[in-house]
């Protein structure tokens, strides 16, 4: 239908009476969205529509124009060509004519036509040098002569903005529309002001000084009683933030925080934490700035930014001192903040010494008065108002043990405390009370190697890994619930086209150091700060099938108690480490020194000729695994595996998956497995290869972390271990 009339409809728009010609065109633009083919059919008469006189069939003109360049780009070309005098000289007239009754609109000449105008001429100079240049003298005349204290005048300032920075304009208009948008945001209208700050997000990417010349009353607005406002305006000043400006804007946010709104303050401690990471040059000012947002909105700080404020605190030892006192004085004034809490604890269990001895003193700060007691004192004030965070009670926990150490007067108070754990009904920390009591009172030979100071973290790998958290998500299977959710994490070099992610929080291997030989936990937190910490909150009661995490290698160090009960069969792992015996446990000693040390001593590398006889990786009470391996010659940093899988059990497991993963400096490639389905009792095998590349092959041994999912009965199972009965060599 619509092309049967526009033959039609293109004669009737050549009649003289105007308002035939206004209906003509507004059928036209039907016409062009319906069958954008007969573009071409209306873009001379368009042109000439724009010759008229009556604001009617202009304003019908302009709309058709514009809706002809989004059809067509012959269209578009053509109107460039044809129409930007036209347009300039509507422009022009419609700004300068005198008062008209008919089209006045508070004090203003036809807005309407204005700002399809505008539109209409930001269409046409949108990557078109000749066209903007044309237009520049009119869009200058327009934005200095148009009065702001009427909506309708706002308005077409408003457009004449978005036209100047959607065109090639020069420099000085552009300045000139940034001034127009800074006039915007002391208007009492918060529409106003709130389209102001988002053209000016837009033109940041334009023009960014001619922006930072309004920081002050960008600032206010972050300040507004509008929450819409005071969001947007966050977020440009985060935008403005640079090396020069950081901290003057930082100090006016950290101040604008002890009085902001409840509401406000997640976003801004958000913000401010965002800007102090991205631009400090200075650690004693990012210390600083971040032990003033742990005071005055600690609740509101999340995990992952503490995390990197204590990596970044145990990499500048000439900190510590300092560090531990701001914390402490920042704790008695404001101890309800829970990070800071967090943090302020696992300081004074770290770096007691230097507060109470005043050690590494600064030229800023003045001695204070600290007792081995005062220590004490914040730890368990710590310990009993945050009764009901696990998290925070543990870490507790874990900085009495370590004072029990560093102040060896207080041990027998630090045992009362911990004592009173005993029975709580949070296994994590019934579980923690009692190793720890056991420590304190019978192992004194070992606890000052036990409970030396925390290495040094690894900065850079961190924040690597803190970087890439958000980019990979990690779901947990259903029968290994983890502690905290959402945790993600970047998959380490050598895992296979990953199937489930959960891979990666629980196969955490971002260092090169080879991993210890205790048994990975189910549902690791997705922050390795934790394990260091010796923090597990997962809930064993409800993990089915699989080790708890609160099976401490310390239960086996000190022989306390028993593991906790599991649902369904036992999934326990066994493994293997150089020179040691499947069915024969090591003493205790030995065990804490490997615990300490890490792995046991390297050998010398055999010929790699040399044979390498098979081993058992993995046994459990479900599942054995043996592993077979073949070398190339000339080529000793390669190795073939053959890991072949046997069922012990009496029902057949189905859904069988298998995954390893291998430190930084070990690549990794998985073959399919032969088989998903792993018959019952032995009557058969499941094989799978594994080739792997040692790139410091002869310094560091090969170690390998594995994880078994399956299902028996339909019921999701999980195993997993590490690998570091390797022969030498490989």
């Amino acid at each position: 239908m619509a092309r049967d009339l526009a033959p039609e409809v293109e004669r009737l728009l050549e009649t003289r009476d105007p308002n035939t010609k206004k209906k003509a065109a507004l059928c036209s633009i039907r016409i062009v969205r319906k069958v954008p083919d007969l573009a071409e059919n209306f873009m001379g008469s368009a042109a000439s529509l724009l010759k008229e006189k009556h604001h009617g069939v202009l304003l019908s003109a302009v709309q058709l124009c514009t809706e002809l360049c989004k059809a067509s780009i012959e269209a578009l070309e053509y109107l460039r060509k044809r129409c930007v005098e036209g347009l300039v000289r509507i422009l022009r007239d419609v700004s300068n004519s005198s008062y008209a009754p008919e089209y006045d609109i508070a004090g203003i000449t036809d807005p309407f036509l204005h700002i399809q105008v505008l539109r209409l001429m930001r269409t046409l100079g949108q990557g078109d040098a000749d066209c903007s240049e044309y237009v520049n003298d009119i869009l200058a005349q327009v934005a200095t002569k148009t009065e702001s204290n009427k909506n309708a005048g706002n308005a077409i300032l408003y457009e004449c903005v978005e036209t100047i920075m959607g065109i090639e304009a020069t420099s000085g208009l552009r300045v000139l529309a940034i001034n127009i948008l800074g006039r915007f945001l002391s208007n009492r209208d918060n529409n106003i002001r709130y389209v102001a700050l988002n053209m000016l997000m837009k033109a940041m990417s334009v023009d960014t000084q001619a922006v930072q010349r309004h920081r002050s009353t960008i600032l206010e607005c972050v300040k507004d009683a509008d929450v819409s406002i005071r969001k947007r305006a966050l977020e440009l000043v985060y935008l403005l933030v640079n090396d020069t400006n950081v901290k003057p804007l930082t100090k006016e946010l950290v101040d604008y925080l002890e009085v902001s709104d409840e509401d406000f303050k997640e976003d801004l401690t958000a913000k401010i934490c965002l800007i102090v990471e991205k631009f400090s040059q200075d650690k004693l000012w990012y210390l600083d700035q971040m032990f003033k947002v742990l005071s005055l909105s600690g609740n509101f700080v999340k995990d992952d930014v503490w995390h990197a404020l204590i990596v970044l605190i145990s990499n500048a030892s000439e900190l510590q001192g300092y560090s531990v006192r701001s914390l402490y004085k920042a704790l008695q004034a404001c101890g309800a903040q829970e990070s800071l809490v967090r943090v302020s604890v696992w300081c004074i269990g770290e770096y007691g010494e230097m507060l109470v001895n005043n050690i590494s003193m600064l030229d800023v700060e003045e001695p204070i008065t600290v007792t081995e007691s005062d220590a004490v004192d914040a730890v368990e004030l710590a310990l009993k108002r945050y009764s009901v965070d696990v998290t925070t009670r543990a870490m507790c926990l874990v900085a009495l043990l370590k004072l029990s150490s560093r102040f060896p007067p207080t041990s027998e108070r630090i045992q009362e405390i911990v004592v009173q754990n005993k029975g709580n009904t949070v296994l994590e920390l019934q579980q923690r009370s009692i190793e720890f009591n056991s420590i304190i009172q019978r192992h004194q030979s070992i606890k000052s190697s036990l409970l030396e100071r925390m290495p040094v973290l690894d900065e850079a790998s961190y924040l690597v890994k803190r970087a890439t958290s958000s980019q990979v998500t990690v779901s947990l299977n259903k029968s290994a619930p983890a502690a905290t959710p959402g945790g993600s994490l970047k998959l380490p070099n050598g895992v296979a086209k990953p199937p489930p992610a959960p891979l990666a929080d629980l196969l955490d291997l971002s260092s090169d150091d080879t991993p210890a030989t205790t048994s990975a936990p189910t549902a690791a937190p997705n922050n390795f700060l934790h394990d260091l910490l010796g923090i597990d909150l997962t809930d064993s009661s409800s993990t089915g099938g699989a080790p708890s995490a609160s099976t401490d290698i310390l239960m086996d160090l000190l022989s306390i108690g028993s593991p906790p009960v599991q649902n369904g069969p036992p999934t326990t792992s066994t493994v293997i480490s150089p020179g040691q015996a499947v069915t024969k446990h090591a003493s205790a000693t030995p065990q804490v020194f490997d615990l300490l040390d890490g792995l046991a001593p390297s050998t010398p590398l055999p010929d790699e000729q040399t044979a390498y006889p098979p081993i058992t990786a993995f046994q459990s009470a479900t599942l054995k695994i043996t592993f077979n391996f073949k070398k190339q010659p000339g080529k000793p940093q390669e190795t073939t595996m053959h890991v072949s899988f046997t069922n012990l059990m009496s029902a057949t497991l189905t859904d069988f998956m298998f995954q390893a993963a291998v430190p930084k400096f070990i690549q990794l490639r998985l073959d399919p497995a032969s088989s998903s389905t792993l018959p019952a009792s032995g009557k058969g095998s499941v094989t799978q290869s594994l080739s792997v590349t040692n790139n410091q092959h002869g310094q560091k041994p090969i170690a390998m972390r594995i994880r078994i999912s399956y299902k028996v009965n339909g019921e999701d199972r999980l195993e997993q271990g590490q690998i570091s009965n390797f022969p030498a060599g490989l």
